[in-house]
């Protein structure tokens, strides 16, 4: 809520938009969208969605809790860090997703299309659209087709993490989850039907999702 009042806030100040002219495009009073930007009402997500609409934004998405943390404290954050916290990253494809260049990990971009977050990465992160339903769980926590996931190269695939593999016959990613037994690491799907299989030093994680996302 605080975050979308500031993102709200910031785009009105550069569109030089009042609050009774956002009013006027929401058909509504400005004594409601007031309340709404000084936290006495919750808005709702229809609603706040309506006045990014009508600030030609785009609509929100709902994150899952599949997050990684920024380790740095908060009073080391560069500012814009503090008051500007969506970054945009290049949304990919599963075929060849990222490359090493020159040493350097590049990011495959497809169709030039960027989704916004709050996620401050530490390596170069992009979107992959979750196909098919290999992660999609019978029960509790899954990953179902259609869902927007972030990737970090940066992040450290310790086992427990989802990570996006690739292996050297193919060109084609896989999204599974990173278990250890008995002192062997296996690339695992959440959907039981799909067999494990057995991660070996060929096989190349690009990186660690650190968020999904769907939209309504």
């Amino acid at each position: 809520m605080d975050k979308w009042i500031e993102l709200v806030k910031a785009k009105m100040s550069e569109l030089k938009i009042t609050q009774e002219i956002l009013a006027e495009r929401l058909g509504m009073s400005q004594g409601g969208v007031g309340h709404w930007l000084n936290k006495r009402r919750d808005p709702g997500v229809e609603n706040m969605n309506r006045v990014l609409k009508a600030l030609g934004m785009d609509f929100l998405e709902v994150a899952l809790v599949i997050r990684e943390r920024v380790e740095s404290e908060e009073d080391e954050m560069p500012l814009a860090l503090k008051y500007n916290p969506y970054f945009r990253y290049p949304v990919s494809d599963w075929r060849e997703p990222a490359q090493l260049r020159d040493g350097e990990l590049t990011v495959y971009r497809k169709n030039e299309r960027y989704e916004l977050t709050d996620y401050h990465a530490q390596g170069p992160a992009f979107w992959l659209s979750v196909v098919g339903d290999a992660m999609t769980a019978p029960s509790g926590f899954s990953v179902a087709e259609g869902m927007m996931i972030l990737v970090d190269p940066a992040i450290v695939p310790e086992p427990g993490k989802l990570v996006i593999a690739q292996w050297p016959d193919t060109d084609e990613a896989t999204f599974r989850k990173l278990m250890e037994e008995g002192g062997q690491r296996y690339l695992v799907p959440l959907n039981p039907t799909y067999p494990k299989a057995l991660f070996t030093e060929d096989c190349r994680i690009i990186g660690v999702v650190v968020q999904a996302t769907a939209k309504f």
